[in-house]
């Protein structure tokens, strides 16, 4: 069974130079390979970027589904789609090429473009690519995508499709690069291997596929970096404050904090493990001395908003950490 699945096969690799001056293949001026040595620049010129931008590449788990993203950053900051990341600061886990998992929160969103980041939360040195951050790609430029098809697969690893730009324009570009569910968010390199967009929509037919170019994450860099949700729709919804739930019912204890009485099904209280019987505390370091301060507190709040619960159990205490659902 192949490791890892790249669906172009080209000749055994001869000699050759695949990039003209200034890092620019000649390949991207020609309507189509002409003979064996156009063929293997293009085989060339992957095989000699593949293994920093598969390293760099990884899977997005977020409560419903998961997507793809890079990262651009030593650091670990990430650039994916505002519809893999669905909003800002909620906590994803982040997944490296060889299966680390890695605790990350999703940073400021372009709802309206379909751009986001993600930063990577545990501390450490990640592998990189770097940004076009000089729009130097052109209409018929050959490039190549990267993404976690259906998902994150150890064994099968990432897929890489080969293909060319067959539109440009100022806020998307399309390939015609295979992409599927699980893709999105995922980078989009050329030969150089550098990063020129992010994936976004999954066209009706499998080649007509559009991308998020780097200038819209530039241009929207410092606001994304702030957490900012920006824009409106219609790849991300704002959140409503008030809309928060926590599944939960409780009464008022003399001398503050409150009992949970029940514990709704399927909710995010009985998710975390809360159980009937429990004082609640604290939420969000706040001290509970009434239902209605806990009340005040949800009103401030989205669903998908994380909420910390400090609870007495059996006379010792536990915290909980959840995410909000929608009422």
């Amino acid at each position: 069974m192949m490791k890892r699945l790249l669906v172009f096969n080209l000749f055994v690799l001869l000699p050759c130079s695949a990039f003209a001056e200034g890092g620019r293949s000649y390949i991207n001026d020609k309507k189509a390979p002409e003979n064996r040595k156009d063929l293997e620049s293009i085989e060339k010129a992957l095989k000699n970027v593949l293994p920093k931008v598969r390293a760099a590449t990884v899977g997005i788990e977020i409560k419903d589904g998961s997507g793809s993203g890079v990262i651009i950053s030593e650091d670990g900051l990430i650039l994916t789609a505002a519809h893999v990341a669905t909003g800002v600061r909620k906590k994803v886990t982040v997944i490296l090429e060889d299966g680390t998992k890695l605790k990350a929160e999703t940073l400021g969103l372009v709802a309206d473009h379909d751009a986001a980041m993600v930063q990577i939360l545990d501390k450490g040195s990640y592998p990189f690519v770097e940004m076009d951050r000089d729009a130097s790609t052109r209409l018929g430029d050959w490039v190549f995508a990267l993404g976690h098809s259906g998902g994150f697969d150890k064994e099968r690893g990432l897929v890489a499709r080969l293909g060319r730009l067959v539109r440009v324009a100022n806020a998307t570009f399309q390939s015609d690069c295979t992409l599927i569910g699980g893709d999105s968010g995922g980078p989009l390199f050329d030969l150089a291997g550098k990063l020129i967009a992010i994936h976004s929509r999954v066209g009706k037919n499998l080649p007509e596929n559009m991308h998020v170019p780097m200038a819209e994450y530039i241009e929207h860099w410092d606001g994304m970096k702030k957490g900012e949700f920006i824009g409106e729709g219609p790849f991300a919804q704002k959140p409503e404050k008030g809309r928060g739930i926590l599944g939960i019912a409780t009464e008022n204890l003399e001398g503050g904090g409150l009992r949970i009485t029940g514990v709704g099904e399927e909710t995010p209280a009985a998710g975390a493990g809360i159980l009937k019987g429990d004082k609640l505390l604290k939420m969000n370091d706040s001290l509970l001395k009434n239902r209605q301060e806990m009340q005040d507190l949800l009103k401030e709040m989205a669903a998908g908003d994380e909420a910390i619960l400090e609870i007495e159990r059996d006379g010792k205490p536990k915290t909980f950490t959840l995410q909000l659902g929608e009422r």
